[in-house]
């Protein structure tokens, strides 16, 4: 735990909570989100490693939940009553990682060494090695059955907990996935929110030409799930989608993004999913994000 942020993210969340509109409301979220992308780029930059354009797809449903949905407590990490979050697209920890160093699960300090030989900030979360981590990920296709087995123990055990899933796009070609949606339906599970991070690319190419997803929206309500399409970067539909009840069904949010989102020459670019910024690259990417 770092006290620093800790209070810092508290003030964070006692502004939210004050705010007089959701447009105040998303202005908040928004500025938290450049930190955040401005913090990846220089763990990715001085690591030499990293998967850029997916930890800036995603940041602002992170963003979203950190900030202003999840019911969590950092001094207390392993706190009975915390709803649970898991990074299915594991890939993505610098995003994470940054995320809860803002909220005081650890000391910011210890983001410079990201991806350093024995650093336990490796290329994938580990939730032995790292505070607020609630399961390892990495292997796709995983993180979708371990929120189900969360959800279904909070059903069991008759708590009120939730159970929240950030999913890959091209991750939802793995068949756990739709073992798990088909799970996740007969058992009512209400208490659970999976959010895919639509940014239609992946490793080399994009989903459609690797293994057409769509029609996305009609398959998981096939399956049963309650679905709702946002635009993944509008911190407004993105906490409407996250905090409005779907009592009696799981809820499946298709949050369409941009692979890069927040620097031009990223935006879209497949090549950016594991490609380190140069020098020049990072100077420039910095730029814009101080914007």
């Amino acid at each position: 735990m770092d006290h620093s942020s800790l209070e810092a993210w508290r003030a964070r969340r006692a502004r939210f909570a004050a705010a007089a509109s959701p447009a105040q409301q998303a202005l908040l979220l928004a500025e938290a989100s450049r930190a955040t992308r401005r913090q990846v780029l220089h763990m990715i930059h001085g690591a030499g490693l990293g998967h850029i354009g997916g930890d800036f797809s995603v940041t602002d449903v992170l963003t979203t939940l950190f900030e202003a949905v999840l019911r969590i407590n950092p001094a207390q990490p392993q706190w009975a009553e915390r709803d649970r979050f898991i990074l299915s697209k594991g890939h993505c920890a610098a995003a994470l990682y940054s995320t809860l160093a803002a909220c005081g699960f650890f000391s910011p300090d210890r983001l410079q060494h990201f991806m350093a030989n024995l650093s336990p900030l490796n290329g994938h979360p580990n939730r032995q090695k790292i505070p607020g981590v609630e399961t390892n990920t990495g292997p796709l296709g995983h993180g979708l059955p371990v929120a189900v087995g969360c959800a279904s123990a909070a059903q069991i055990s008759k708590q009120d907990w939730r159970t929240y899933v950030i999913l890959g796009d091209g991750e939802l070609q793995e068949g756990s996935n739709w073992e798990a949606a088909m799970c996740a339906a007969h058992r009512r599970l209400g208490s659970l929110t999976a959010v895919v991070d639509r940014n239609r690319l992946q490793q080399g190419a994009t989903t459609a030409d690797t293994n057409e997803l769509e029609p996305l929206a009609d398959k998981w309500r096939a399956f049963g799930w309650d679905v709702v399409t946002v635009d993944g970067h509008n911190h407004a539909e993105l906490l409407a989608a996250l905090t409005a009840p779907h009592p009696g069904q799981p809820r499946f949010v298709i949050a369409n993004t941009v692979k890069g989102k927040g620097v031009s020459f990223m935006e879209n670019g497949v090549e950016w999913h594991h490609k380190v910024p140069s020098t020049a690259q990072y100077e420039a990417a910095l730029q814009e994000l101080e914007q």
